[in-house]
């Protein structure tokens, strides 16, 4: 597989002022996913509940992703890219602000239905904003420009866990689920509803934020990526697209990397606090270092991929990434954790490689395969389940990292059959700096 990278310009004319808007999405997202992975800890103190009970806000979360992504699909290929952007911001900022209601009534379900209806927000943002990056440049740097686009990402996860430190953790009564069990039934009202506050305050004002941005992106020329056909075949769709080997790896290895991802950062915190003697807090540490490593990582492996393939440098990443779990499943103390904390480094650019990867050459069928790869997003749901229940088995939080690694290995897999997929195509094009490419999505600017 050569590592040389076709050389063509990041961006078409006129569209840096747009790019930024989609671009600040990718950083909003990251943040709403971050702040609302803190709500497992946070509901189960506030409200004393199981781990499994908990677990119902990945499931809300998730479920809301996997059953928005193909409406949300249909929808972009009937009208517009932004249609979609401002439609799935609409849902972000319903869902932020029934956040307030339920934190008057303080029912977890209403707490559920809010968070569903946000995260369905994102399902519609990103099935909209990840194609419609690809889309604004030519279509053999897309996979470059898309890993610029997430590159904000993980700084909104980093914001979104500060924020959630801030003025959702921080704000939480320390008293434990003994404790709570005694006050009386006024006593635990009064803490509960303080503490319920405490969580509705930052989506509410992330809100106010979106309402400001929903109105810029309603009131600006965006480019219009359009394949030309409007009428919706999805029997004739889907028959194609099952029929590229390529398109179907994606989605198989998005789900999977996904699912790595999660189990990865899900047990950080406890991992670090088995191999280093620490408490909750002092191991988050880790964990923000995780995140750090991550973001840093997106911006060094965008420029790369001026010089190497993307799919030559995910199949790289790829085996660094098992190489840092074996380290993590039979090493201890702070090499192990070093290890861990290199898997994130390593993961940065799976995501939006698989996905560039994924949608290169779908032409017409862009849009409803660019939703297949956000369903996949359920492996953050289902794969760490399978961790859980290892974890459980064999008692063993490093057994457990046997998971991510058969993901991984995948990953490898599938990066050696998008990279021939890869090099077919730019022959097919004729090369390095085609910019006239009939299966590129048109962009022209529209209100």
């Amino acid at each position: 597989m050569s590592s040389s990278a076709p050389k063509a310009s990041l961006f078409s004319r006129g569209t840096t002022w747009p790019f930024m808007l989609i671009t600040s999405l990718f950083f909003l997202w990251g943040l709403a996913n971050n702040m609302t992975d803190t709500l497992l800890a946070a509901f189960k103190r506030i409200m004393s509940m199981s781990d499994f009970q908990t677990s119902w806000i990945q499931i809300a979360f998730y479920g809301s992703y996997f059953c928005l992504a193909l409406p949300a699909a249909i929808i972009i290929k009937k009208y517009t890219y932004k249609t979609g952007v401002l439609l799935g911001l609409g849902l972000f900022i319903l869902g932020s602000l029934l956040f307030y209601p339920a934190s008057i009534t303080m029912a977890y379900g209403h707490f559920l239905i809010a968070l569903y209806v946000l995260a369905g927000g994102l399902s519609i943002l990103e099935t909209a904003a990840n194609p419609y990056i690809v889309a604004m440049g030519p279509e053999e740097s897309g996979t470059r420009r898309l890993n610029l686009a997430q590159s904000f990402n993980p700084i909104g996860s980093i914001t979104g866990v500060l924020l959630s430190k801030l003025f959702i953790l921080s704000q939480l009564n320390l008293s434990s689920a003994e404790e709570r069990s005694a006050m009386t039934d006024a006593e635990l009202a009064a803490v509960q509803s303080d503490e319920l506050t405490a969580v509705m305050g930052p989506y509410v004002g992330v809100a106010l934020f979106l309402m400001v941005l929903w109105l810029v992106v309603k009131f600006t020329n965006m480019p219009k990526a359009s394949d030309g056909n409007t009428k919706l075949e999805l029997a004739s769709t889907f028959s194609r697209l099952l029929k590229m080997p390529h398109y179907v790896w994606a989605v198989v290895a998005q789900f999977f990397y996904v699912g790595a991802q999660i189990c990865v950062w899900s047990y950080t915190i406890r991992y670090v606090m088995q191999e280093l003697s620490l408490n909750e807090d002092s191991a988050s540490n880790y964990y923000m270092g995780a995140l750090l490593l991550f973001m840093v990582s997106r911006f060094i492996f965008t420029g790369l991929m001026s010089f190497i393939k993307p799919a030559t440098l995910l199949m790289i990443t790829a085996l660094a990434a098992a190489g840092c779990t074996l380290m993590v499943i039979f090493g201890s103390g702070m090499v192990s954790v070093y290890g861990l904390i290199g898997i994130s480094g390593c993961m940065s650019l799976m995501f939006p490689t698989i996905y560039g990867l994924g949608i290169r050459g779908l032409g017409a069928d862009t849009k409803i395969g660019g939703s297949g790869l956000i369903m996949a997003i359920l492996g953050g749901a289902a794969i760490p389940a399978v961790q859980g229940y290892v974890s459980d088995l064999t008692q063993s939080i490093s057994i457990s990292f046997y998971v991510p690694l058969a993901c991984f290995l995948l990953i490898v897999l599938y990066a050696i059959i998008a990279g021939r997929h890869d090099e077919a195509l730019n022959k097919r094009l004729g090369v390095a700096g085609a910019t006239n490419q009939p299966q590129s999505p048109q962009v022209k600017a529209v209100k």
